[in-house]
C-alpha cells in the first residue's frame, strides 16, 4: 500500500520528467534555458530527497553543457536583457558544475555600461515603483517606460503594477549580487521600498486587479531573502508577508491556480509551517489532484512553454521537503532593517503566542482573514 509520502514523491518524479522533456526540445531550451537551468540547480541545492537531488542535478548538468555550447561568450550587440538573462543562465549553470569563466568576465565588464533604467525599467535609488512601464505588446514589442502605444502595432498599452515592476527589479538585483556585478542599483536600494507596497490587499472577491502581482511580489521577497529556500526565515522578521500568506492560500485554491499554489507553499515552509499544518495539507491535496496527466500542471493547452513548465516547476517546489539550513537572511546586514520595519508597522503590538503555538501577529493587514 502506497503512502501520501509515495504518492508525492511519484507526483514530483512525473512533474521533473516533463519539465526534462521540455528542456530537451531545442526551441524551447534556445528560448528558456536559462531558467529551465535554475529550476534544476534550485531543486537539485535545497531538496531533502537525496534522490530528487541527485536526479535534478543530472538532468540540469546535461542541459548546463548544452547551455554552455550555446552561449560561450556574450554577443558583441548584447542589450540589457539578453545580459540579465545570460547572467542568470551562468550562475546557474555554474552552480550544477559547469562554469564559463569566459563569459562570466564579459558580463561583468559589460554591466557598467548600463543604468538602473535599463535593467529594471526604473532607478530605485531616485523613485519607487512607478504606474508607467507598459507590459510586453500582444505583437510581442517591448516598449519603453511612458509609451501609451505600441511604436510598431500602435495598440493601446497596459500597464504593469508597481508590485511587478518591483518584484522584477527585487529578483535582478538580487541575483546580479550573487553573480558579483551591480545591475546599476544594489539589493538594498530596491528593498527600501517594501513598506511603501504595504499593507497587501487580498483578493477582494476578484475586485483587486493587483492581487495576482502582490502574491509574486511578497513570495520574491522570501525568495530573494532566503537564498531561494536554503534558510528559514523568522516570522517577526515579515510580519505583513507571513500574514499575507496565511490568509490568502485558500484564495490560491479558490482560483484553481496551482502556479500559484506553489509558491504560496514553499514561502510559508520558509517560515515554519510543516508539511502536517492544515494550510500545508490543504495546498499539497490540491495540487495532487490538479497534476495532468502528462505529469504537468497548468493548461496543458497553453501556447507558450513557460505556463507549462513554469507551474510545474512550482507545484514540485510546494510538493517537495526542503532541508533547511536557517535560521538566516541572504544579506544577514539587513536583518536590523527588517526588526525596525516590523516595530513601525500599524498595530505593532509585543509578541505573544497563538494558540496553535505560531506568533499572533496581532495586527490589521488589510487582507482577507
Amino acid at each position: 500500500m502506497r503512502t501520501s509520502d509515495d504518492v508525492r514523491r511519484q507526483a514530483i518524479r512525473r512533474g521533473m520528467d516533463f519539465i526534462y522533456r521540455l528542456a530537451r526540445k531545442r526551441k524551447n531550451f534556445a528560448e528558456y534555458g536559462s531558467d529551465l537551468l535554475s529550476c534544476f540547480h534550485f531543486i537539485s541545492l535545497t531538496s531533502k530527497d537525496a534522490d530528487l537531488r541527485r536526479l535534478a542535478r543530472e538532468m540540469g548538468r546535461e542541459r548546463a553543457i548544452r547551455w554552455r555550447k550555446n552561449y560561450p561568450t556574450l554577443p558583441p550587440d548584447a542589450d540589457a536583457d539578453t545580459l540579465i538573462d545570460l547572467l542568470y543562465g551562468t550562475l546557474a549553470a555554474s552552480g550544477l558544475g559547469v562554469p564559463g569563466e569566459g563569459l562570466d568576465r564579459q558580463i561583468r565588464l559589460s554591466a557598467g555600461d548600463f543604468t538602473a533604467a535599463d535593467f529594471l525599467s526604473f532607478d530605485p535609488t531616485r523613485e519607487q515603483p512607478p504606474l508607467d512601464v507598459p507590459e510586453q505588446c500582444e505583437c510581442g514589442l517591448d516598449n519603453k517606460r511612458g509609451r501609451k502605444r505600441c511604436r510598431e502595432c500602435r495598440g493601446r498599452l497596459e500597464m504593469m503594477s508597481r508590485y511587478r515592476v518591483w518584484y522584477y527589479a527585487l529578483l535582478r538585483v538580487y541575483t546580479g549580487e550573487r553573480f558579483g556585478t551591480r545591475l546599476g542599483a544594489s539589493y538594498m536600494d530596491v528593498l527600501r521600498w517594501l513598506p511603501a507596497l504595504r499593507p497587501y490587499r487580498g483578493r477582494e472577491k476578484g475586485a483587486n486587479p493587483d492581487f495576482y502581482d502582490t502574491v509574486y511580489a511578497v513570495t520574491h521577497v522570501v525568495y530573494t531573502l532566503n537564498d531561494y529556500s536554503v534558510y528559514r526565515l523568522s516570522p517577526r522578521w515579515l510580519p505583513e508577508e507571513y500574514a499575507f500568506l496565511k490568509a490568502n492560500l485558500k484564495e490560491a485554491v479558490a482560483t484553481e491556480d496551482p502556479e500559484m499554489v506553489g509558491e504560496f507553499l514553499d514561502a510559508l515552509r520558509a517560515f515554519g509551517l510543516e508539511s502536517t499544518h492544515p494550510l500545508i495539507r490543504r495546498g499539497i491535496d490540491y495540487l495532487l489532484s490538479m497534476q495532468n496527466p502528462d505529469g504537468s500542471w497548468g493548461d496543458m493547452e497553453a501556447e507558450d512553454i513557460y505556463q507549462r513548465y513554469h507551474p510545474t516547476w512550482t507545484a514540485v517546489d510546494g510538493l517537495r521537503e526542503y532541508r533547511w539550513r536557517g535560521p538566516r537572511l541572504s544579506f544577514p546586514d539587513l536583518l536590523p532593517t527588517l526588526k525596525a520595519w516590523a516595530k513601525k508597522r500599524p498595530g505593532h503590538a509585543r509578541s505573544r503566542r497563538s494558540p496553535d503555538g505560531e506568533p499572533a501577529l496581532g495586527i490589521s493587514l488589510g487582507v482577507n482573514a
